[in-house]
């Protein structure tokens, strides 16, 4: 279920200070604030369906479509990790009612077969390494969870010894050897082969990372723009009634107090 950009300060503000007049938190919920509304059964779980249902409620239904936005980017980059954790996450967190993001990780790797892996990368094997984490991650949580977890390794000081505790944060329910079965099994490689191909079908051919794409398509403008304010190019690109978040305008909220 997607959220508006206010959910976890919402949640937080009505929610959490309920389970602290307890001396500990309710051990049936192992999930953060973020994730309370993604299912019915982690609401439930986590006790806070009613305040899910009420978000849900007060949000506008549109029948435009949300404006795609995907990412061909390398795990070890210091360009596209400043860009996932200083533009794209930030926006996405506060615009996902209308804005859909898809992650590739792939870039400037290359399929050349080799004894040790069918992968070569940019920045490495642990950038080959990093990729197909990541990769698995998208196909075993979901982009929405995934998206998650991938942010919480970008913006960490060490994003390969990160992945397990980000998943175990983000993603209980799915366990890290499931992950690293991907990674060293047949299924990591048939994931970063079909990067591969997605990266290789662009057009026009990427020439760096972190590339961009707006609705499947390309331009050095939209770029441009996204590296120094994606919010305001998803405010601009999105063709509905613009949310509260892109037009400034005040929500007003149920003056209940906690």
């Amino acid at each position: 279920m997607k959220l508006y950009g206010l959910l976890v300060v919402f949640l937080i503000i009505c929610v959490a200070p309920k389970a602290l007049e307890t001396s500990h938190p309710k051990p049936s919920c192992h999930y953060p604030p973020s994730q309370w509304c993604r299912s019915l059964e982690i609401a439930i779980q986590c006790k806070v369906q009613k305040q899910c249902m009420e978000v849900s409620a007060t949000r506008p239904q549109q029948a435009v479509p949300p404006v795609s936005v995907t990412l061909y980017y390398e795990s070890l980059c210091p360009a596209c990790r400043i860009f996932i954790t200083q533009q794209l996450f930030p926006t996405w967190t506060m615009l996902q009612d209308i804005m859909a993001v898809t992650l590739v990780p792939y870039g400037n790797a290359m399929e050349v077969p080799t004894a040790n892996s069918p992968f070569t990368c940019q920045h490495g094997e642990p950038e080959c390494t990093g990729n197909m984490i990541e990769a698995c991650i998208i196909h075993l949580t979901g982009h929405s969870t995934a998206f998650h977890i991938i942010y919480c390794m970008e913006s960490s000081s060490d994003v390969l010894n990160a992945s397990k505790p980000c998943l175990q944060l983000y993603a209980p329910s799915v366990s890290w050897s499931s992950v690293d079965s991907c990674v060293k099994g047949s299924l990591g490689r048939q994931l970063m082969h079909a990067n591969a191909i997605m990266t290789r079908a662009l057009y026009p051919a990427h020439t760096h990372v972190p590339w961009v794409t707006f609705n499947g398509e390309y331009t050095d403008e939209n770029e441009d723009r996204a590296m120094s304010s994606l919010f305001r190019l998803v405010c601009e690109l999105y063709k509905g009634v613009k949310p509260p978040a892109c037009t400034g305008a005040l929500v007003q909220l149920d003056r209940s107090f906690c």
